[in-house]
């Protein structure tokens, strides 16, 4: 659903559906280094519809607190903001991850991180026990997102009966991309905390790391729960209007991928509402 720069497809026929019904609607493009004009320049609307994922606004360079402050002084204004700033801090963070837990949609041993202390210590436990993924706070994009095996397999039997040691060597995959590399758990440690640094050695990502600046206030956290490996037979989006279905999509990696996220090479097929191969689940679902 988003190009390589952000941009959303489905934007269009969003403005299209809105010139349409008799308003007037214009496609604005977010650039950081031109924050002050276009918060000028969208002052001159009645609402306003935001489409800026916050993975791309961080990737780009751009600061993603600083946007949330211009749109929540738009709504002071009296201009409408949807989805609000407050909206997508509190109900896009990945902690809601552990608030689900102990439902029978979530997975108990998910935990959340909010210091380079407990991140360290946690870690180290669930790492030690088995594969995980390891999510930062912000973004749909998949930058931050890392599959994580002990290149060992040196795994213990029962949660908590060993810790990993600082020299582990990683084995590491990023969702935004599917590319690979190999850390010791220090230098993954350092990277999560405080970027590239001497301590963490080289990383190809895009990313900088640093996912638990700012603390829990300004949204730095770390996600880790356990790896699941029917992730490689992909995902299903089922894209609805209130309770009516308008289309199914297969979301599925590339061969030796894990991550179905746009433009890494994931196939993504099409189906329509009343697909036979999901009457199932829309009846479990719609019923």
């Amino acid at each position: 659903d988003k190009s390589s720069n952000g941009h959303r497809y489905d934007s269009i026929p969003f403005a299209n559906g809105m010139i349409n019904s008799g308003m007037s609607c214009q496609l604005i493009h977010y650039v950081h280094q031109e924050h002050d004009k276009f918060f000028e320049t969208v002052k001159n609307f009645n609402f306003l519809i935001v489409r800026c994922n916050p993975g791309q606004i961080k990737a780009d360079g751009g600061d993603q607190g600083k946007f949330d402050e211009g749109m929540r002084a738009v709504r002071k204004a009296g201009i409408q903001v949807w989805p609000s700033a407050d909206v997508m801090e509190f109900m896009g963070a990945k902690d809601a991850l552990c608030k689900v837990a102990t439902l029978n949609i979530g997975l108990e041993d998910t935990l959340a991180y909010y210091t380079p202390e407990s991140f360290a210590e946690g870690f180290k436990k669930t790492m030690k026990f088995q594969p995980r993924v390891i999510k930062q706070n912000r973004g749909s994009s998949g930058e931050g997102i890392w599959i994580i095996k002990l290149k060992s397999g040196d795994y213990c039997k029962n949660f908590g009966d060993r810790s990993c040691s600082d020299d582990e060597v990683l084995e590491l995959m990023e969702a935004c991309d599917n590319h690979a590399e190999t850390h010791t758990v220090a230098e993954f440690l350092e990277f999560c905390v405080n970027g590239r640094t001497e301590k963490s050695g080289t990383w190809d990502t895009i990313g900088t790391g640093k996912y638990l600046e700012g603390g829990k206030e300004a949204g730095g956290q770390l996600v880790d729960q356990r790896f699941c490996p029917r992730i490689v037979e992909g995902e299903i989006r089922f894209n609805m209007i209130g309770d009516t279905c308008t289309g199914i999509i297969h979301k599925k990696p590339k061969d030796g991928g894990i991550s179905a996220v746009g433009g890494t090479g994931s196939i993504y097929t099409f189906y329509k509402p009343d697909a036979p191969e999901y009457a199932t689940i829309m009846s479990d679902f719609t019923e």
